[in-house]
């Protein structure tokens, strides 16, 4: 077995039917599986997918274990010898898997593989980015990105002048099309788990670093990427649980010391956010921006309160009655 692509489901039924309906279709010379682990759906995908795709190895997970939990039941179970880690809201295109099979194969020195991701209307998305660090979450946070296009030492978190059309090495790929040899993938252990949802790509990218291989990113194949759609919902708790693990990020590649510097950097990217969005409010009131307001009130609510290290150490919440502790519903 060649490539094992690992689906995570959580009542997808609405996108998952294209995306397996791409794969099947538009993969002719590898050898493949599809395995989807599903965090248990109540809107029928189960069902759905015994039906209409028979051939997919299905796991039941009976709970929502969340992103990677959910995925790492998947990777235990490929037998691949790659193991793509796929979104169930994407469309791989005609013949990429195949292509994404042999650019793997003429890199044996790499361990990871990205690929060129598209929005719905067929734009670059960008999901292949340089690694976070605290001088990078300040030129951020300050509107600074466009000092990128002078050096790549005001780079902040995308590579903007790159435009995703050429191969390169690149630090990190989102986890919505990564794909990773079977071998080092189970060495590593899969995703950290204390990495429930947001960051998980970003650090599993940071450890195939570390253990010596680069992550090279693939031109020639494209997959579509509809962003959001199982989040969409929660909105604001999922924006909390970003924070939470981008904490978790910062503390452990960059101590203490790095977590307190990017809360600050954190907070000063959602005031000027909040304040932008409030002036814009006053001379073109909307209930989209009013939205996006409320957002970052909730953000920056819940940031001030925060004692990083403790979220970190011990797990402890701030008490705030904006948000509370985040579980996606079941």
């Amino acid at each position: 077995m060649k490539l094992s692509i690992v689906i995570l489901c959580w009542n997808d039924v609405q996108v998952i039917s294209n995306c397996l309906q791409s794969i099947y279709s538009g993969t002719h010379s590898t050898d493949f599986e599809v395995i989807v682990s599903d965090n248990g759906s109540t809107d029928g995908s189960l069902p759905f997918i015994r039906e209409n795709y028979p051939q997919v190895r299905l796991i039941e997970n009976g709970e929502n274990l969340r992103f990677s939990k959910g995925n790492n039941v998947g990777i235990a179970a490929s037998q691949g010898e790659y193991v793509l880690i796929l979104n169930p809201d994407t469309i791989v295109h005609e013949g990429a898997l195949d292509r994404w099979i042999e650019f793997a194969e003429r890199h044996p020195e790499a361990g990871g593989f990205g690929c060129r991701v598209l929005n719905s209307d067929g734009s670059y998305q960008g999901c292949a980015r340089p690694f976070p660090s605290i001088w990078r979450e300040w030129l951020g946070a300050l509107y600074l990105r466009p000092l990128g296009y002078l050096s790549d030492a005001f780079i902040a978190d995308k590579y903007v002048r790159w435009s995703g059309e050429t191969a390169r090495i690149i630090d990190w790929q989102a986890g919505c099309s990564l794909m990773v040899r079977s071998e080092l993938l189970k060495k590593l252990g899969g995703f950290d788990e204390r990495f429930y949802y947001y960051y998980e790509d970003l650090d599993l990218c940071h450890r195939i670093w570390d253990a010596g291989y680069p992550i090279i990113y693939a031109p020639d194949v494209v997959i579509t990427h509809l962003v959001g759609q199982s989040v969409k919902s929660f909105r604001i708790a999922f924006e909390i649980d970003k924070y939470r693990n981008r904490y978790r990020y910062f503390y452990k590649y960059f101590g203490r010391t790095g977590v307190r510097q990017c809360r600050r950097a954190v907070l000063c990217r959602l005031w000027i956010r909040r304040i932008g969005y409030s002036l814009v409010q006053l001379m073109r009131p909307s209930d989209a921006l009013e939205k996006r307001l409320a957002l970052y009130r909730a953000a920056i609510e819940w940031n001030r309160r925060v004692d990083p290290i403790q979220l970190v150490e011990s797990g402890k919440e701030p008490e705030t009655t904006l948000c509370v502790p985040v579980h996606v519903p079941q």
